[in-house]
């Protein structure tokens, strides 16, 4: 029998809600889009959506509060074997995490829209602001690796996709489009670094490869 790709998702969501990026990973692979055995769902909340989530679908939960030390992510992904890991909405620095084997799904266009404290909300505010200002035509969804380094948002991108913003928009109904853009292309992505048709080699971001494979 075939071994599913063991994948373990970093997921914050909050005290009351969050967390469906997650939930999409596990329909998907349940109804076979995503060949990947998820075996953990972390979330630096002891409670809310990320919980609730795990708990409908029997994925082990596993509460990371701070310290957020490199030694502590690396504790949680031997512990539970993970192969893989995706980034679904956690808010915290990563550190100490294999970058070939480690990704982020992000909710604006890279790199303009990234860095410490673009997460959510305050990345459509700022791409909504841009777009009044006449600098920008829409927004997207933006998948990859991720380095350890002293930033966020970092390393090679492996795939965007771009959502388009009305002029009637808000940061609200910007989010929701982004959201369901996200839905869509998170298991695609995610499935093509898992069976390996994108990869890079964890230093130069020159070597990535298959990331046009995407969109084809």
């Amino acid at each position: 029998m075939f071994k599913k790709p063991k994948l373990i998702v970093f997921a914050s969501g909050s005290e009351s809600g969050g967390g469906s990026g997650f939930e999409n990973l596990c329909q998907s692979a349940l109804n076979g889009t995503l060949n990947a055995q998820i075996v953990a769902v972390v979330s630096n909340y002891p409670h809310g959506g990320v919980k609730e989530r795990a708990d409908k679908f029997n994925i082990p939960f596993v509460y990371f509060p701070s310290p957020w030390t490199a030694e502590r992510y690396q504790q949680i992904v031997q512990e539970t074997g993970a192969e893989f890991v995706a980034l679904s909405g956690w808010l915290k620095f990563v550190q100490g995490l294999n970058p070939k084997k480690t990704f982020n799904i992000h909710p604006g266009p890279l790199p303009r829209f990234g860095g410490q404290g673009m997460y959510g909300r305050h990345v459509h505010e700022a791409v909504m602001k841009a777009y009044r200002d006449g600098k920008i035509t829409h927004s997207a969804v933006t998948m990859h690796f991720v380095v350890d380094n002293d930033d966020y948002d970092r390393g090679p991108i492996i795939f965007q996709k771009e959502v388009p913003i009305f002029s009637d928009d808000t940061p609200e109904t910007l989010g929701k489009r982004v959201n369901e853009m996200e839905h869509i292309w998170q298991p695609i992505v995610t499935e093509a670094i898992l069976c390996g048709d994108i990869s890079w080699d964890g230093v130069n971001p020159e070597s990535l490869s298959g990331q046009d494979q995407i969109l084809s």
